[in-house]
């Protein structure tokens, strides 16, 4: 019952480990050399602390967990210590997987359907669950700005302070009011769009995925993905949200 509490003392990454990841993410070229220390001692953490686990017959064999490990910690190499904590387990699936969904609609009747993932993390201790296919794809095509570990990561980071809600801790309430204010501002305006072309049945032409739209959440991990993979297309959609998030994520919030 206690097992899964126990910390693991990580060990130095071998240099070996480091190169491969050096060599699969490329989106780690954009990192200086301090950066690229706190990094690499972060996924030797990372990898003593969590569990991988392969579903359909699938082993998750130690490149894809070093890849895997380096992306999550990525967004997290200048938030607290604690940003990636909370939590124990990845799963993975070969490729993109169903899961049953369970909702009441506005009249309270209940609804059951079957939805088609590429990812999906749980806001609170559970797991992040992963489409090993998908991370391929992202990996050879670094820059897109779509990016499912990313997605996915940023959503534990966003639920850090108890709410998967668009808003990561951030201490200073200042900033944390700012953060609202210029998040909630550029949400509606995506979402306007994404509904007018919706309405003229046209596919949305936005500046980052137009998911983002679908809800505050989803525009933090939509967003934080463009951050890493495609900042030129997250400061396009807005150079507030933009100088926010380099903010955050650089650890001055």
């Amino acid at each position: 019952m206690f097992g899964w509490l126990r910390r693991e003392a990580p060990v130095a990454l071998a240099d070996e480990d480091w190169a491969t990841i050096e060599r699969e993410v490329r989106l780690l070229d954009a990192l200086d050399v301090g950066a690229r220390q706190r990094l690499r001692a972060s996924v030797a953490a990372f990898l003593a602390q969590k569990r991988f686990h392969g579903t359909h017959g699938f082993v998750a064999e130690r490149r894809l967990q070093l890849i895997v490990a380096a992306l999550c910690c990525l967004p997290a190499v200048h938030l607290d210590a604690d940003a990636l904590s909370g939590w124990r387990d990845l799963i993975l699936y070969p490729g993109a997987f169903r899961a049953r969904r369970h909702e009441h609609d506005d009249d309270g009747v209940a609804h059951e359907f079957d939805e088609d993932l590429i990812g999906e993390a749980d806001e609170q201790s559970g797991p992040v669950l992963l489409s090993v296919a998908d991370i391929e794809a992202d990996l050879a095509e670094p820059f897109s700005g779509v990016n499912v570990v990313l997605h996915e990561i940023a959503h534990k980071i966003d639920a850090r302070d108890g709410a998967c809600d668009g808003v990561p801790v951030i201490r200073d309430l200042a900033a944390r009011r700012r953060w609202i204010t210029v998040m909630q501002e550029a949400f509606d305006r995506l979402r306007a769009e994404v509904e007018e072309a919706n309405e003229a049945d046209d596919d949305p032409e936005t500046a980052i995925d137009p998911y983002a739209a679908e809800s505050p959440e989803e525009f933090f991990a939509v967003a934080t993905e463009a951050y890493f993979s495609d900042p030129e297309s997250l400061r396009a959609l807005d150079a507030g949200v933009f100088e926010e998030f380099h903010r955050f994520y650089s650890g001055r919030c």
